[in-house]
């Protein structure tokens, strides 16, 4: 029997980090351009730490790629594993799924490394400041976070 996912938590204002970083590089494997996370400052960004072998992420992946589906033109979408191209494609075309995908390729900010569980996202407004984050698989796609996702960009 599968878990259930819930919506990820919303940080409350006092629990809101600023992202110490934003020098961050990143390698597209698909196409191997290289993108500075620089380019995505002032953008709604939304970063998941993933691998095709792990259960959890495999049990959200549909409901990012519905997110995606919805959001792939106002938000930035940084899916980031350390895994190869032709294992990651080879999962994505069993599945239909057609997610940005990067390699990391000096390490990533501070507040992305306190944890090494997968997966892990986070949700960044305009002003690099951490919104969301959520160890474990979740319910992105629910009502709650794509209001709050609208909020974000509307900001």
């Amino acid at each position: 029997m599968g878990k259930i996912a819930f919506s990820p938590s919303i940080n409350s204002e006092d629990n809101i980090e600023q992202l110490q970083t934003t020098n961050w590089q990143l390698k597209n494997i698909e196409n191997n351009e290289t993108v500075n996370f620089n380019d995505f400052n002032d953008k709604v960004v939304f970063i998941n730490f993933w691998a095709t072998w792990c259960p959890p992420c495999r049990a959200e992946m549909p409901m990012i790629q519905d997110l995606y589906n919805t959001y792939k033109n106002k938000v930035e979408f940084v899916m980031l594993t350390n895994e190869d191209w032709d294992k990651v494609n080879t999962y994505f075309s069993k599945n239909n799924y057609d997610l940005p995908v990067y390699n990391s390729i000096n390490t990533p900010p501070e507040n992305f490394t306190k944890t090494t569980s997968i997966p892990a996202s986070y949700l960044i407004d305009k002003n690099g400041k951490i919104r969301v984050s959520k160890v474990g698989s979740a319910k992105w796609n629910s009502k709650k976070m794509t209001d709050f996702i609208d909020k974000l960009i509307a900001e």
